[in-house]
């Protein structure tokens, strides 16, 4: 019998990767034994007495592929923030694997462990080439004066190209960032993310402003990281949503409305009427 989302996390159940010693971890290790890689769990986070989220509770497995939809104001962003360490909640728990607890991390000490973010509007290096934002991203130091003098390893370089085959920028690997279009920009900033081999990456609108070629192979591109990593994917863009879904949340008013297959979110009554319109 298929348990309703209430159901599955109510306050009482207590999740396998929960219990003390059901598998031996060393510390600071991204422990999936048990399946999910990201767990939240009754997450709240008010602003001047607005809830944001209100007792938000979900799971993504890993080398999952979830996408996130809902109205704005539904918290979609504040719950990327509070995975991130920019926003700490008021109450909750949010975990990276079974042990590792992101409510007691810093932004940069979240990054080191293996989660990245992609913003909305592209953030990359313009007066640098693809190559050389790459070569930024891989560096320990983000300074820009110290990484210029630091060599590349042969290991490093390999990484970059593989990288860059894997966004389809290997041929514009020496043009300056600048001149790329919006959306060759917005691959390159998953590609700097990509650099860094993290374990979840959370994109904010991947496709927005992308022309209809760009989205198409955007929609290739995050097919490709399935399984090697996971994704959370943040869109309005519902035709690319359905492109690429495995698994839909719709999250208003700072909860799950509804969860599952997309077939069945967007035939769900509550969802039609909050967010996809009659």
């Amino acid at each position: 019998m298929r348990r309703s989302i209430r159901e599955v996390f109510r306050r009482d159940r207590v999740f396998d990767f929960m219990v003390q010693g059901s598998h031996p971890v060393i510390p600071g290790e991204i422990d999936i034994s048990h399946g999910p890689i990201l767990y939240l769990d009754s997450v709240t986070v008010s602003f001047d007495g607005f809830k944001a989220l209100d007792d938000l509770s979900l799971t993504v497995d890993d080398g999952e592929l979830r996408c996130i939809i809902g109205p704005n104001g539904a918290g979609k962003t504040t719950m990327m923030d509070v995975i991130t360490g920019k926003t700490r909640p008021d109450t909750g728990q949010v975990y990276f694997g079974q042990t590792i607890n992101l409510t007691r991390l810093d932004e940069p000490e979240i990054a080191t462990m293996g989660i990245g973010r992609k913003f909305q509007k592209p953030s990359v290096f313009e007066a640098q080439t693809v190559w050389g934002n790459l070569y930024l991203a891989l560096k320990a130091d983000k300074s820009v004066w110290p990484t210029l003098f630091t060599r590349l390893t042969t290991e490093e370089r390999e990484c970059i190209d593989k990288v860059l085959e894997t966004v389809s920028l290997q041929n514009l690997r020496n043009r300056n960032a600048g001149t790329l279009s919006h959306g060759q920009k917005q691959w390159l900033e998953i590609a700097m993310l990509l650099a860094q081999d993290p374990r979840l990456l959370l994109l904010d609108e991947p496709v927005a402003g992308m022309t209809q070629h760009e989205i198409e192979q955007t929609t290739e591109l995050l097919n490709t990281l399935v399984g090697e990593h996971s994704v959370i994917v943040v869109e309005h863009d519902m035709e690319f949503v359905r492109s690429i879904a495995r698994r839909v949340t719709v999250l208003h008013e700072g909860r799950v409305l509804a969860e599952g297959m997309m077939e069945k979110v967007q035939s769900d009554p509550r969802v039609i009427e909050v967010y996809l319109g009659e």
